[in-house]
């Protein structure tokens, strides 16, 4: 028993020790989480703020792409619907979730 009491006493926690260690573990994980938050959450939330300020802003005349990939004129925009001229005498009806931008003019 003698052999055995140096490991016992190493393997016991300190005496009031065990609620800082544990303050210490959640450290790395809460500065983790916050490097998450500012680069990947932040941004994705100003990107969508714009998105939506944009396709709420849509106006006859404006030349956008929808998220299939369709170039178009708007014609006509209602509360979740946008017309556009593909082409001449040509119009379709999108959703207007699915307008991904407008497009670049090139003059």
């Amino acid at each position: 028993m003698h052999l055995l009491e140096p490991l016992l006493l190493m393997a016991a926690p300190p005496p009031g020790g065990g609620q800082s260690s544990m303050l210490f573990q959640l450290v790395p994980f809460l500065l983790i989480f916050a490097i998450f938050y500012f680069l990947m959450i932040v941004p994705a939330r100003k990107k969508q703020k714009q998105h939506s300020a944009m396709v709420d802003n849509l106006k006859p005349g404006d030349r956008i792409v929808t998220s299939g990939g369709i170039y178009g004129t708007v014609v006509g925009v209602t509360d979740s619907i946008v017309q556009l001229r593909i082409a001449d005498q040509v119009k379709i009806e999108v959703a207007k979730h699915a307008v991904a931008g407008m497009q670049e003019r090139s003059e």
